[in-house]
């Protein structure tokens, strides 16, 4: 090439000026395209934040929708996105939001979690439990692995696989997470049910050993231990073990002192269980006490001496019916006033109104509700009425 041609140096002296001054402008305009896209994906943004605090989810969600179209590659966009669809019950596009999200190879490993456990979320309340157990086994290992467990904990106890359950509240008491004693005792305790049910006496026996040695301080399985005692037909060792509940757990003895009482009955040692439980019921009178007690005594828990003290300091409409179950004629004086007072205490809470906008309870009539304000809202019959 002749580079002493005067025509060809002017030539490159006008081109190389040209070029750099298209350069310049292809990249100013890109820069301004930059900008003014940058500037309308934020204001998208804050557009549908504020909508949600408006609580307009439905025009939260296409501003948001918008602002993923502007800006695809915006994770935090897609994470408020598919959590804003599963919010609204819009589960199958929850799914598919956080299926791209896992899907693109430039997401991080912390995001890649975090779309994991979205996911499994999805699946968890669309009702997909195998997809949501699978969703969330995958979180092993990760920061969300906790969190999995305890979902995997409650999908094993919807599903009443109480060996699964156990396993995992071992898992999670390991690790730290806080005590799952009471649970994995009651695991052990539905264990024993079923094998009771398959006539499997000796692997229940050992199931709620386990049960007691997991939570030596629950209930369940000193009272299921006794209740398998009593319908072996073995009264003895069965009043040995209501004697321990009875001891041990007395607020959950009560509910089953009519039990304690056949056993003892069945095993000779009705005087005995009634000085046992006599003095139970005058710190605490209740009805459960009461009926045990009619049964020492063999008469009909409306005929027992002791009613009149139940609804003297429990006026409850359980021992009233226990009082109007036997002949007017028995009645002592002050019975009309005692069953009229465990009426009253009874129909109180029903004789309220109920707002109809927010549930608000009053004794008296607003025309006004003092709750939300509401005019209008109260009905004019009280709740026992409707």
């Amino acid at each position: 090439m002749d580079f002493d041609s005067p025509g060809l140096l002017i030539g490159l002296l006008v081109a190389l000026p040209a070029a750099f001054l298209l350069g310049w402008a292809a990249s100013r305009f890109d820069l301004r395209q930059f900008r003014r896209a940058d500037r309308e994906a934020p204001k998208a943004y804050f557009k549908g934040l504020n909508l949600l605090l408006n609580e307009q989810t439905d025009k939260a969600i296409d501003a948001f929708i918008e602002a993923v179209q502007r800006d695809p590659d915006t994770s935090e966009l897609h994470f408020a996105l598919g959590n804003l669809f599963r919010r609204r019950g819009e589960f199958e596009r929850a799914v598919r939001v956080h299926q791209h999200l896992l899907q693109r190879a430039d997401l991080s490993p912390a995001d890649r979690d975090r779309a994991q456990h979205a996911l499994a979320q999805d699946f968890m309340k669309a009702g997909l439990f195998d997809r949501a157990e699978e969703a969330f086994r995958a979180l092993e290992g990760t920061p969300f692995e906790t969190e999995a467990r305890l979902a995997l904990l409650a999908l094993a106890e919807r599903s009443r696989d109480w060996r699964l359950a156990a396993e995992e509240a071992g898992a999670l008491e390991k690790s730290g997470t806080g005590s799952f004693a009471t649970r994995i005792a009651h695991y052990h305790c539905e264990l024993a049910a079923e094998a009771d049910e398959r006539g499997d006496a000796a692997a229940a026996a050992a199931l709620l050993d386990q049960a007691q040695a997991a939570s030596p301080q629950a209930a369940r399985p000193l009272v299921q231990r006794a209740q398998r005692l009593s319908r072996q037909g073995d009264p003895n060792a069965a009043l040995v073990a209501w004697e321990i509940v009875r001891q041990r757990c007395p607020e959950a003895f009560v509910r089953l002192a009519g039990d304690y009482a056949a056993v003892a009955q069945a095993a000779g040692q009705g005087d005995a269980a009634r000085q046992a439980l006599l003095p139970m019921f005058n710190q605490a009178p209740g009805i459960d006490l009461l009926r045990a007690l009619a049964l020492l005594d063999g008469t009909p828990p409306g005929a027992s001496p002791l009613l009149m003290d139940l609804l003297r300091e429990q006026p409850s409409l359980s021992a009233a019916l226990e009082l109007l179950d036997t002949p007017r004629a028995s009645w002592p004086d002050t019975a009309r006033q005692s069953v009229r007072d465990a009426v009253a205490r009874a129909a109180r809470p029903q004789q309220r109104y109920r707002c109809a906008g927010c549930g608000f309870e009053a004794q008296r009539h607003f025309w006004q509700c003092p709750g939300c304000l509401g005019w209008d809202t109260f009905p004019p019959q009280r709740i026992e009425e409707l």
